[in-house]
């Protein structure tokens, strides 16, 4: 993480991180039952009440303030979330840490970015980076299809400008996956030394989105309301509105609560790398996704996070595919809407002949053609597993069947291919596509552009894993704390 990344990361947990805990009850919606199968209405799309905080995640308060020897004032206790709901789903707890290869982090950064690149939607995104007006062209076009029925459909161009923005590349998904790298790399750091090792991976994800928290309040001064800021950078809805809400002095797990997409999964791309903190342990990675999610997601938002989580971490411990995925199905409570999706489709996905046998029927039983973005968690995920089963764990057959579900194809692919790279390794992404896909763009993050992603996984490999003691096997305190699933 740059220095002034850890600034600015820094400050904001000064300015924003002191705003106290979230209210009870968040917006207008209704608090319902949240967290017991037998209550729960299982409707993926439908709001679960807000959690309180305490118990959930803990207090998200000012971490900056020493805690006083015998006390707990920073009070970021492991979540209490969704626990196991598979039965014979129960995911295999490792006895002792382990260091997950760099070829496994480096096929999980790879696999998730060439799936991102290969998806439809990123050309779109990475022609952000085209100048405005090129844009508008390409918008005017599709009006000229439309009013004339012409089936000539038009793409983004980019006329008299250099086209390499609009080359094969990964887009956001890629630029969200690393900007959560950093939060590990710098938890690893200096900056937080004064904190017990278990808590510092969590103030790390803490003071990343009060940092960029901190860049919306500043827009925000700027603009009428907080959702016509300009911010520096593109964020899905659930994002957008989750800093929204940090900036305005809320604090998980409404910031996640009161969100109009919270059912999305912003928050899958960004467990998949959290999972290199626990590698092997599905239950611990899960956990802390969930910290990592309720920033901007609830629900099956929510869910979908810990079941990447716990599927990517069981593959970065040795696990096969079914192993994985099978850690992946304890996280989804089976009442929800993504718990039955994706029961439902990895038991399709058993009886295929291949991934692209699966496609038809993902597409026809999975994936919805009502809403008007197709970024569900209750779809991309089940999507996801299924075409990992159905492949075998071989990311060559799971992501370009991905990419024929053209209404999931902003997520799905990049889901299927972190798992099934991080199954495989580096050595299973081809050649043409490392090339292709090692580099950010900058398209979501534009400070971002130019990391390459093979040197972050050898970053985030010499980063050790978390043990039962702390969060660092070399940190002296380790084995003065008993946290099983400290951050």
């Amino acid at each position: 993480m740059s220095a002034d990344t850890t600034t600015a990361a820094v400050d904001a947990g000064h300015s924003l991180a002191s705003a106290g805990n979230a209210p009870t009850a968040v917006g207008n919606r209704s608090a319902g039952r949240w967290g017991n199968p037998q209550t729960e209405s299982g409707g993926g799309w439908a709001q679960h009440p807000l959690p309180d905080t305490g118990p959930l995640l803990g207090a998200h308060q000012d971490l900056t303030v020493t805690p006083v020897p015998g006390t707990d004032s920073l009070d970021l206790a492991p979540p209490h979330g969704t626990g196991s709901w598979g039965g014979a789903h129960e995911a295999r707890q490792p006895e002792a840490p382990r260091r997950p290869p760099r070829d496994a982090i480096e096929g999980l950064l790879l696999g998730l970015a060439a799936g991102d690149a290969a998806g439809w939607p990123a050309a779109r995104h990475r022609a952000a980076r085209m100048p405005e007006w090129t844009r508008r062209l390409t918008r005017e076009l599709d009006t000229f299809a439309e009013q004339n029925a012409t089936t000539t459909l038009p793409v983004p161009i980019a006329l008299n400008q250099p086209p390499e923005p609009l080359r094969l590349g990964p887009s956001d998904d890629a630029e969200w996956a690393a900007f959560t790298a950093e939060a590990i790399l710098t938890a690893s750091g200096p900056v937080f030394t004064g904190l017990p090792p278990e808590r510092r991976l969590r103030a790390a994800v803490d003071l990343t989105w009060n940092a960029l928290a901190g860049q919306v309040a500043a827009a925000a001064d700027r603009a009428p309301e907080v959702e016509s800021a300009v911010l520096p950078l593109r964020a899905r809805i659930s994002v957008r509105a989750g800093l929204g809400n940090l900036a305005t002095g809320l604090r998980p797990p409404a910031t996640g609560h009161d969100n109009p997409h919270f059912f999305d999964d912003a928050a899958c791309v960004r467990a998949v790398v959290l999972a290199v903190v626990h590698p092997g342990d599905p239950r611990a990675a899960a956990e802390l996704a969930e910290f990592d999610a309720r920033y901007t997601q609830d629900g099956d938002g929510v869910h979908g996070a810990r079941a990447m989580a716990a599927a990517v971490a069981a593959a970065l411990g040795g696990a096969t595919v079914d192993e994985a995925v099978e850690a992946s199905l304890a996280e989804l409570p089976p009442v929800t809407e993504i718990g039955r999706n994706a029961r439902y489709a990895v038991k399709l996905a058993q009886t295929a002949g291949s991934a692209f046998e699966l496609v038809p029927l993902l597409e026809h039983q999975i994936v919805d053609h009502v809403y008007s973005y197709g970024i569900a968690a209750a779809e991309t995920v089940p999507v996801a597993l299924a075409l990992a089963t159905a492949a075998r764990g071989e990311m060559t057959a799971a992501v370009p069947a991905a990419v024929c579900l053209s209404r999931v194809a902003d997520s799905a692919p990049a889901l299927a291919g972190a798992l099934t790279g991080a199954l495989g390794g580096g050595r299973s992404v081809p050649t043409t596509w490392r090339e292709a896909c090692r580099t950010l763009a900058g398209c979501a993050l534009p400070r971002l552009a130019g990391t390459d992603l093979v040197e972050l996984a050898g970053l985030l490999a010499a980063t050790e894993p978390a043990t039962p003691g702390g969060q660092f096997r070399h940190d002296p305190h380790s084995d003065n704390h008993s946290d099983t699933h400290a951050g």
